[in-house]
């Protein structure tokens, strides 16, 4: 259950850290300010907000390319820790720097990935030597045959590569999972960060990338988080207006194994962005960017909604709230139903409808008599 209010007055809001830092000059070739054009933000468990600045001003229109960088605030007093500006053999004039995921397990050895949607590459900045590489893999690249889009009655149609990351907590070794997928296409990836740290390794593991499994039909999604706690990972469906959902833990990623979380044609119109916090609420913001960039926006109507839902609520009731398990007392009695079956096939060819009929029914009880963990 998500929850929301429609005040009549939207608040005043405050840029952070402050005016300052987001006043760009209209000087042709002056300095950028601090904080040209943020695509997301992602706070970690250290205090810190990491701030994935793509550089591109006016991407529909007048459009003007800054050099990409990523900052680094100290959440505490809202000082600027750190400036890291992203070597310009790491992306190209058509990428657009569009995630990022945090590994920040251990603070002074912090490991930031940012997803590359335009040119299909993830960068990997290390908090620590304070550099970074790309990793490039064919799993980062669009799917052609997920290219077309229908959101809110607009058909259009996208090429964008790699942009859902999330990680996973640690494993003994100290190494996340990176859970990923493209805004177009409909598979789920995964790779251990342990091939991702080393830039070295991280050239030389194309194998290490496991395909998960599919999302289905119109199973196009830009944005995900996974929630550590529970271990299940929330991602948006952007041809459907819904969030689902997918627990890690399941070793099956099929349509079967993922939940439906909330779905609107009115409230969740291109959800663009999800969080979990450290109170275990989901957050997920929709903007009805599609009808913004291909459009126009009803301006006497709500285009930008922020929703929350406790994390227990959101999946209560869905495959990522619980499994299946059959009774094992049933099992062996479809065994047992399956070998006589078999063995009495020769003599009893004019009941063996009959002999369907009973393993029919004896799955049936199975499936109906599963219960809940």
């Amino acid at each position: 259950m998500f929850y929301f209010s429609d005040p009549s007055d939207s608040p005043k809001l405050r840029p952070y850290p402050n005016w300052e830092a987001h006043k760009l000059s209209q000087t042709e070739g002056s300095d950028p300010p601090e904080i040209v054009s943020p695509f997301r933000i992602r706070a970690d468990q250290c205090g810190r907000l990491w701030v994935l600045d793509t550089g591109v001003v006016d991407a529909l229109g007048d459009i003007r390319f800054y050099a990409a960088q990523l900052l680094i605030y100290d959440l505490h007093n809202d000082a600027l820790l750190r400036r890291y500006m992203i070597p310009k053999d790491q992306y190209t004039t058509d990428s657009l720097l569009g995630n990022i995921a945090v590994e920040d397990e251990n603070c002074q050895d912090a490991y930031a990935y940012l997803a590359d949607l335009g040119d299909a590459g993830l960068i990997v900045y290390s908090w620590a030597n304070q550099t970074s590489w790309l990793v490039k893999h064919h799993y980062f690249n669009m799917d052609p045959m997920a290219g077309n889009f229908n959101v809110a009655g607009l058909q259009f149609s996208w090429s964008d590569g790699i942009l859902g990351v999330a990680l996973s907590a640690p494993d003994a070794e100290g190494y996340s999972t990176l859970y990923f997928h493209c805004l177009t296409g409909v598979h789920q990836f995964s790779i251990n960060t342990k091939f991702l740290r080393n830039p070295t390794l991280a050239q030389n593991s194309f194998k290490e990338f496991k395909v998960l499994g599919s999302r289905g039909p119109r199973g196009q999604s830009n944005v995900s988080f996974l929630d550590k706690k529970t271990g299940v990972l929330f991602y948006a469906l952007v041809s459907l207006n819904a969030i689902a959902c997918w627990k890690t833990t399941n070793p099956s990623y099929t349509m079967e194994s993922q939940g439906r979380v909330y779905m609107s044609n009115v409230t969740m119109v291109f959800p663009n962005d999800i969080k979990v916090d450290a109170n275990n609420n989901l957050w997920v913001l929709s903007d009805r960017l599609p009808i913004f960039m291909y459009s126009r926006l009803n301006q006497s109507d709500v285009n930008f909604r922020i929703l929350t839902s406790p994390v227990a609520d959101a999946i209560r009731n869905t495959s990522c709230d619980s499994k299946l398990v059959i009774s094992p007392e049933l099992t062996n009695r479809i065994k047992l139903n399956m070998q006589t079956s078999t063995t009495e096939a020769p003599t009893t060819k004019g009941n063996s409808s009959e002999s369907v009929t009973l393993t029919l029914a004896l799955l049936l009880a199975a499936f109906f008599s599963v219960r809940l963990i």
